[in-house]
């Protein structure tokens, strides 16, 4: 048994009393029992019958809250729903206290088959890129496309800005980290989370920043939240140590689904270097380089992430022949947009194709992630 595996007989049956989770206009939150956890489950009414379905897992610290810039762009092209993964958001532990990247993953494919959702489009940022590639790998068949936004996979030459979030893994450090911040306020707290993962901090809305403080004050009244933390990084820093069929990368060169890459230039915590080895990984990749983002570009361009989903959608479902998908991709609406920067992508056969596209620097972030991972 991992590290990440041991039990936590407090976190795991205490769900205490805490201020209600934010849930944005037209946004609906339900509770989702399976054995041995419970999810929350973020959704946005489909807009028409007969949209396949999309999926959404968020990072270390993080919860179905990032999604809610990008979900309603895609409204019309897919049926979308986030899940809080156990210990985070408004999800409890889980039973077993199991936080490892597989663990996570288990509790991903478990929803799905309970569901009954897949295929679906799999969206996963930071340690959700880690989980949502160990799915995609080990279930083909509950996923139709992937979607990874700075994804959180093995690197040998890790940025120093990224250390502090890795410490979080050791034992006895959390706890220390708590008591040197204990006199932090919540607002410091996010402030301190949004210069390590947006490139650009200034673009959150004073009342994105008014709604991330409210949400790190809730978190702060959860007994099992330090616990979270530490265990999910400690999970991750495994993930990162795992050789032969479990190593990430082998797994992502077993995923078969068509594949869309997101990285950011000013990323402190994935580094934007590792995105040419990525979609030379991925079989059937696209690249998607932002690089003024950081480490949240759903939350930070989610229109330029919006206009790279429509075009992979298109593109999968004119080569699989479906008319109905397809025109709904090709002949729904897109916003208006501004020039970015260049978008690349890298085809099957390891050549890169490059242009420059006008897709959107997007409305300032709504939100602030966790701590990133």
């Amino acid at each position: 048994m991992s590290s990440t595996e041991l039990p936590s007989a407090l976190a795991a049956t205490v769900t205490p009393k805490a201020s209600p989770v934010r849930v944005a206009a037209g946004e609906r939150l339900r509770s989702v029992g399976l054995p041995g956890v419970t999810l929350t489950v973020r959704s946005r009414p489909p807009a028409r019958e007969g949209l396949s379905p999309a999926l959404y897992v968020h990072g270390l610290g993080g919860s179905s809250q990032n999604w809610s810039a990008l979900m309603p762009l895609l409204d019309g092209l897919v049926d979308s729903e986030a899940i809080d993964l156990p210990g985070f958001g408004d999800s409890p532990p889980p039973d077993d206290g199991d936080y490892s990247v597989t663990g996570h993953a288990r509790t991903v494919i478990r929803y799905l088959d309970a569901a009954g959702r897949g295929p679906v489009h799999l969206f996963g940022n930071s340690m959700g890129g880690a989980i949502t590639t160990r799915v995609a790998a080990v279930r083909p068949d509950l996923v139709r496309t992937l979607t990874l936004v700075s994804p959180a996979l093995p690197e040998i030459r890790v940025q120093r800005t990224a250390v502090p979030t890795a410490l979080l893994a050791l034992p006895g450090v959390a706890r220390l980290f708590t008591r040197f911040t204990r006199g932090w306020t919540a607002e410091q707290r996010v402030r301190g989370v949004t210069e390590l993962c947006y490139g650009d901090p200034g673009r959150v809305t004073p009342e994105g920043l008014h709604n991330a403080v409210e949400e790190m004050e809730r978190r702060l009244q959860l007994p099992y939240f330090w616990d979270a933390m530490a265990r999910s990084a400690r999970g991750i820093v495994n993930a990162y140590t795992l050789g032969g069929q479990h190593n990430l990368w082998r797994q992502a060169e077993r995923v078969l689904a068509p594949t869309l890459l997101v990285y950011g230039g000013r990323d402190q915590l994935v580094s934007y270097r590792m995105a040419q080895r990525a979609a030379r990984t991925f079989r059937d990749s696209r690249l998607l380089s932002l690089p003024d983002a950081g480490h949240v570009a759903m939350m930070e361009y989610p229109e330029a992430v919006a206009t790279m989903f429509r075009e992979l959608l298109a593109e999968t479902m004119e080569l699989s022949g479906s008319s109905d998908e397809s025109g709904a991709a090709s002949g729904a609406e897109g916003p208006a947009f501004g020039a970015v920067g260049s978008v690349s992508g890298t085809d099957m056969s390891g050549t890169d194709r490059s242009r420059t596209d006008r897709s959107g620097t997007g409305e300032p972030g709504s939100g602030v992630p966790g701590a990133g991972g």
